[in-house]
């Protein structure tokens, strides 16, 4: 009956009735998941852990059930899941904003040195982390690959241009401080689709950029489908020239232009 009756209370009205409006009716509560998860502590037994996430929240109570669930153990990783129970798949229900929230779970045993992933996305670790606090790992893992003329520190270098999914590099001049990238990714038809002209995934475009390495990894400095060095050497006065003076400008296949539009009426 309690449930029900705070179903009722974060009801709301529906204009859709013949004269105007229907009895309030129940917003539904639906299973959701954190849109982030910011942080996790390990207590001194090393299997008591505290997840913090965002959840949503408004005027009148927007979450309940929070709760934290271990769901796999497996190569040397241990899966967690956050769930809770909300009403914000409906605007209505006022749920619009979000706050900070926590929930613990006991882990099966130590954590020790196994690797903590939350929700699918979200990695944590205890190698170098500040105790109690696990430290968060980003988007290339726990130990991202170090900055270097390697095809991993590459594909570093292509999140950090916020390159397109499925580009490929077409061609890299490095020399471990500086790099220059080229790469390009298919547009056009769905892949595949043989009766497309062209055919699916045969046309590209391309980009160039160019790096400097820092310690979190290659740090994006400019873009330019130009060749040669003006471009960076403008945004980097330091910028080595043996790395720029041989680049040919981008294909215009690759890196088109456009004129800007005429003017209505001409």
């Amino acid at each position: 009956m309690a449930a029900v009756l705070l179903l009722t209370a974060c009801g709301t009205q529906r204009a859709d009735g013949a004269d105007g409006a229907t009895p309030t009716g129940p917003i539904p509560w639906t299973t959701g998941q954190p849109s982030r998860v910011t942080a996790a502590r390990l207590a001194d037994d090393q299997r008591t852990l505290t997840l913090t996430a965002q959840v949503p929240d408004g005027s009148h109570p927007c979450v309940r059930a929070l709760k934290a669930v271990v769901t796999d153990t497996e190569n040397n990783t241990v899966w967690v899941q956050i769930t809770f129970s909300s009403p914000s798949g409906d605007r209505s229900s006022g749920c619009t904003r979000e706050r900070s929230a926590s929930t613990r779970v006991r882990l099966p045993r130590p954590l020790g040195n196994q690797k903590l992933v939350v929700d699918h996305d979200n990695q944590f670790t205890t190698d170098g982390a500040t105790l109690p606090a696990l430290r968060l790992c980003g988007e290339l893992g726990c130990h991202p690959p170090a900055t270097g003329c390697t095809s991993a520190s590459y594909d570093q270098a292509l999140i950090a241009a916020d390159a397109p999914a499925h580009t490929y590099r077409d061609a890299e001049h490095c020399d471990g401080t500086w790099l220059v990238l080229d790469f390009s990714w298919p547009t056009g038809p769905v892949c595949g689709d043989t009766t497309a002209t062209p055919a699916g995934c045969s046309s590209r475009l391309g980009d160039r950029w160019f790096f400097r390495a820092e310690p979190a990894g290659w740090a994006a400095i400019t873009s330019s489908a130009t060749g040669g060095c003006a471009a960076v050497r403008r945004a980097e006065p330091a910028f080595p020239t043996a790395l720029c003076e041989g680049l040919a400008p981008l294909s215009p296949s690759l890196h088109p232009s456009y004129p800007p539009p005429s003017p209505t009426g001409r």
